[in-house]
């Protein structure tokens, strides 16, 4: 299947289950609750995308929903709820998402080869998993991403639905915070590219962004996180705790899963890895070590 076909199938597949949870929230019965309502159809759709996943044996399929998704459901809630168009927090808040959301699915499209490949981290889930492969496909690589997604979105849900503050100084420093971290995970992202074009077997990336960051797109990613939680507690102050929960998740994923499956994977190709460990910071950009 070439690269074109492969866009295609999984275009399709989002088509279909964004449809289909579109077809829950305005057919289905009400909750009367918006949030529960989105929820309950970003799970439909979810569905949708692994039974596309299982039917071409590659969960890749699931991989731009992470980004995919997000500005549909920050729309929706604010189309059907009590902020109308005359209001600035929510303008804010969905250029925001969509700014992040157009550059993650764009360097999706960009690096995607084909549905010949695979993230290598999902077969190594399964196989980990033995006889309970399908379920840790459904629940560890397509529901568990769509909930700590979700309750990534939540203060976003509260700054576009509730009525709250006057937008201020907070959203100001949001909407800062949030188009830096995804301009600095573009230009992370695009200096690994032109880094792979050329180094030579077992080099490790330790220039630019990456002499300051081991991981700068994942920080980058991080920070817009952050910036969504910042919006709802301009939004709502007094539910502060709860609104950076999602933040917090996120970070917990990064620093728990994502950062040591990369650093031990690059260590096994790439033995030269160590002394860029050694040298340069794990997560938060800052200086790095002079080379001894």
């Amino acid at each position: 299947m070439s690269r074109g076909q492969s866009l295609a199938r999984v275009g399709a597949a989002y088509v279909v289950a964004l449809g289909a949870g579109a077809a829950w929230l305005y057919l289905g019965p009400d909750t009367d609750q918006l949030w529960l309502d989105g929820l309950i159809a970003d799970l439909i759709a979810t569905l949708v995308v692994f039974g596309a996943s299982r039917l071409h044996h590659n969960s890749s399929f699931y991989d731009a929903y992470w980004s995919v998704v997000p500005p549909v459901l920050v729309l929706y809630w604010w189309s059907e709820g009590a902020l109308g168009a005359d209001h600035l927090r929510p303008w804010l808040v969905l250029g925001v998402i969509l700014f992040w959301a157009v550059r993650l699915t764009g360097n999706w499209i960009y690096a995607f080869p084909g549905l010949h490949h695979e993230d290598w981290r999902y077969p190594m889930l399964r196989e980990k998993a033995g006889r309970a492969e399908a379920l840790v496909d459904l629940m560890g690589i397509h529901v568990f991403p769509t909930l700590q997604v979700f309750l990534a979105l939540v203060p976003a849900y509260v700054a576009v639905t509730r009525v709250g503050r006057d937008a201020g100084w907070l959203d100001a420093l949001a909407v800062v915070i949030g188009l830096v971290s995804v301009v600095l995970s573009f230009a992370a992202d695009l200096q690994m590219y032109r880094f792979a074009r050329t180094r030579q077997p077992g080099q490790a990336m330790d220039a630019g962004l990456w002499s300051w960051s081991r991981h700068p797109n994942y920080f980058g990613e991080f920070g817009f996180w952050v910036a969504l939680a910042l919006f709802g507690i301009a939004t709502a102050p007094q539910d502060w705790w709860w609104l950076v929960l999602g933040a917090v998740t996120m970070f917990a994923m990064f620093e728990g899963a994502s950062i040591p499956m990369m650093e031990q994977r690059s260590l096994e190709r790439r033995p030269e890895y160590q002394a860029v460990i050694d040298r340069v910071p794990r997560f938060v950009p800052r200086p790095p070590k002079v080379r001894a």
